[in-house]
């Protein structure tokens, strides 16, 4: 049988999630395909992917990268991109085909709570939903497209930062995007390892530079080392 969606996640040194996430969504629905696409980890990420049944691809480091490659793997005629540490709702599949069957939608994401009781968690769960309505779409929030749509805007381009924000504005412009009710539970490991304030001022100064135009490949050579 045809899946009906392919997942891709892009990995990258992720021994520690993938196998949780891979699991969480193998339980959504028998006919997903799930392909990783590993950006060359130092870890047993991939080898952890393979024990799991799903096919695992290679690819130079980079979410754009990684997506692109699974995306042109991919065999269903919905993709869903998924972060390796991210884990959607029991019934995101449910909400994915109810939407698409309206077709003014040419893709979605879904409501975002990072886990954790900590204050970071918590603030930035309450944070995105403001920066929905003014128009940011993040990968976090796993991001699903129709595939006829995504071969006609080219997919995602190689950058290394903010592949997410440009995709997602480009796609805008091809439809309207669904954004559902079902939660995504993501990761707020990025803002705890260090200073919150220090790292969230560290995250707005990256995204408002790149909104004045700064390149984005730019960018992404200083905003690694500080991740």
């Amino acid at each position: 049988m045809k899946p009906e969606i392919s997942v891709i996640i892009p990995v990258f040194n992720e021994s520690h999630s993938i196998k949780k996430t891979i699991e969480a969504v193998q339980n959504l629905d028998k006919n997903l395909e799930i392909i990783v696409v590993d950006g060359q980890s130092s870890d047993e990420t991939a080898k952890i992917a393979e024990t799991c049944g799903v096919k695992v691809l290679q690819s130079e480091k980079g979410r754009g990268i990684q997506m692109h490659i699974g995306a042109n793997a991919a065999n269903s005629e919905v993709l869903w991109f998924l972060h390796a540490d991210t884990i959607p709702d029991s019934n995101s599949v449910l909400e994915i085909e109810k939407a698409l069957l309206d077709e003014k939608f040419v893709g979605g994401n879904f409501e975002i709570c990072f886990n954790g009781d900590s204050r970071a968690a918590k603030f930035m769960t309450r944070l995105y939903p403001h920066l929905r309505k003014i128009g940011l779409l993040y990968g976090d929030s796993a991001i699903f497209v129709r595939r006829e749509i995504y071969r006609e805007m080219g997919g995602f381009k190689p950058l290394q930062l903010f592949e997410d924000l440009e995709f997602a504005n480009r796609l805008k412009t091809y439809g309207k995007l669904a954004h559902l009710s079902a939660k995504v539970i993501t990761s707020s490991r990025r803002f705890e390892k260090r200073s919150f304030l220090l790292t969230f001022a560290k995250w707005s100064l990256f995204q408002g530079l790149y909104w004045i135009g700064v390149n984005p490949e730019f960018l992404a050579k200083r905003y690694y080392p500080i991740r």
